[in-house]
């Protein structure tokens, strides 16, 4: 598996395909196996035409495992994805994310948009300036001694999902508390690139696309039907309508 250095950080990706590049970001306790790989995202994006690059953020998958908080702001992750797109020669290439992906591809929309084709935000919603999702109570799942020793609701979940990934714990729990700094309504109204916006119906934690949608100017917004935030990711809702959109950008 190829890596690079972002400074002394590792970061582990994939590049495949030919055709117009897309960086797929991942979200918070996955990885780029899991998140693109597994649901087909990789071979249906190839199958499509298109050169597709995964990475594993920081703390995530076969990247280095860094356990101070602020090695994890969201500006200093999304720096991550800038960086391998140097790293690779790219003046330009459609971006997606998925949940804290998202975030950091929001970001990155607002702060390089001439680095952007388009922005696609999947798994999250008015969340991304409202807060919501996980927060201190998922941190102290992932430092709990056991999964039967945690009891919040929310906090199982993600926990289950960290073990079923045989994620680093207190790696993502680092994660959890440095990347959490909100996007201002005024910045998300700033961003300028197409994007697209698509969450799953029955998603709790990504918060209303259509309420992000109507502060992005020109944004679109696709409904992923009865998906919750986990199972949205896979869903041929979403893949059609993300090829679709794709196919519409110049």
């Amino acid at each position: 598996m190829p890596s690079f250095h972002n400074g002394a950080v590792e970061i582990a990706y994939l590049d495949e395909g030919e055709g117009d590049p897309i960086v797929l970001v991942h979200g918070f306790a996955s990885s780029k196996n899991v998140n693109w790989v597994y649901p087909a995202w990789v071979s249906e994006l190839k199958k499509d035409g298109r050169r597709v690059i995964a990475l594993d953020n920081r703390g995530h998958g076969d990247s280095v495992k860094l356990y101070d908080a602020s090695q994890y702001d969201i500006a200093m992750m999304a720096n991550d994805v800038l960086a391998l797109l140097d790293h690779l020669d790219l003046e330009r290439a459609d971006v997606m994310g998925y949940s804290l992906g998202s975030r950091m591809t929001a970001v990155l929309a607002l702060s390089q948009p001439r680095r952007l084709r388009s922005a696609i935000l999947g798994g999250i919603g008015i969340g991304m300036i409202e807060g919501g999702g996980p927060g201190e109570n998922v941190a102290a799942a992932l430092e709990a001694p056991s999964l039967e020793a945690v009891t919040d609701p929310v906090g199982r979940t993600f926990r289950a999902f960290a073990d079923q990934t045989r994620s680093d714990r207190r790696a993502l729990a680092a994660c959890l508390r440095g990347s959490r700094r909100l996007m201002t309504a005024d910045e998300a109204a700033g961003i300028a690139v197409p994007v697209l916006i698509a969450v799953g119906t029955a998603d709790e934690i990504a918060g209303s696309a259509q309420a992000l949608g109507k502060i992005i100017p020109g944004s679109e917004v696709l409904d992923i039907p009865h998906r919750d935030h986990m199972r949205a990711v896979g869903d041929k809702v979403y893949k059609a309508g993300v090829l679709d959109f794709l196919s519409r950008q110049d």
